[in-house]
């Protein structure tokens, strides 16, 4: 098993991506703790996956409150090998229809969360520990509507490449995924019913050369390779899982003649 003894932290780990990839590390050896808002989601995880896995209740909007969970993750767990700043939010911020509330929310939980959980847990990192953010192919598509969602993810590609130039002498490599269309309920804030989803896939899916939207567990399996010491020479770097929409544009289906 590739992360056999290793202790991961997860955040957001209660659902979607963060909770593929929770099943994927401890089917890999690891502990896992995931942190999530929802009570309910977060006991339903530990109903699943078991013994290996400890949840905590985070909202990371609050960036006081992630530096004591993940003191307490290193005191139950032990120091930690691996990181995946995953928790976030999806939502439009359309001009001249957003109040700074809603941007500031979506900047607090996409953003600011991600730099104070990395700081929060650099004194808990051993050597050669890996770092991995999630970042999303919004931060370069320029689609109207997301302003603030596309900027948060904007910044944390810098944030991935600045971590990986500061943490360096640590031995602690940082990485990104980047995933485009894949299938979580982070549609829910514009697809609110089955019908409106089956819609909506169908819509995005002739922008995406691959011709579907991405599974869970695919991110999954590339955050694992950047978790492990498949990808030990691998720092500052992002994969981007969205079937060629960002590219290769051009062999989409809606181009296709």
């Amino acid at each position: 098993m590739t992360l056999h003894g290793k202790v991961a932290l997860i955040t957001g780990g209660n659902s979607g991506i963060g909770l593929a990839t929770a099943r994927r590390f401890i089917a890999e050896g690891a502990k896992v703790a995931i942190t999530g808002r929802n009570a309910s989601t977060l006991a339903q995880a530990r109903s699943e996956l078991g013994e290996h896995l400890s949840t905590y209740e985070l909202d990371v909007s609050d960036a006081a409150a992630i530096e004591p969970v993940v003191n307490q993750i290193a005191k139950d767990l032990g120091a930690v090998d691996i990181v995946f700043v995953n928790a976030g939010v999806a939502g439009m911020t359309p001009l001249g229809a957003t109040t700074p509330a809603v941007f500031q929310t979506l900047v607090a939980t996409n953003l600011t969360s991600v730099f104070f959980t990395v700081q929060a847990c650099i004194p808990h990192l051993k050597t050669g520990a890996s770092v991995i953010l999630n970042g999303s192919v919004h931060a370069v598509q320029g689609v109207p509507g997301w302003s603030a969602y596309a900027a948060t993810k904007g910044a944390v590609r810098s944030l991935t490449r600045v971590m990986a130039a500061e943490l360096a002498p640590k031995g602690i490599r940082v990485n990104q995924v980047t995933p485009g269309a894949t299938r979580t309920s982070i549609w829910d804030v514009v697809a609110t019913s089955q019908d409106a989803m089956r819609a909506l896939e169908a819509k995005l899916t002739q922008k995406i050369p691959l011709n579907r939207l991405g599974e869970p567990d695919e991110v999954a399996d590339a955050v694992l390779f950047l978790a492990s010491s498949a990808s030990s020479n691998i720092t500052a770097q992002e994969i981007v899982l969205d079937g060629g929409a960002t590219g290769a544009s051009q062999g989409a289906p809606i181009y296709r003649t």
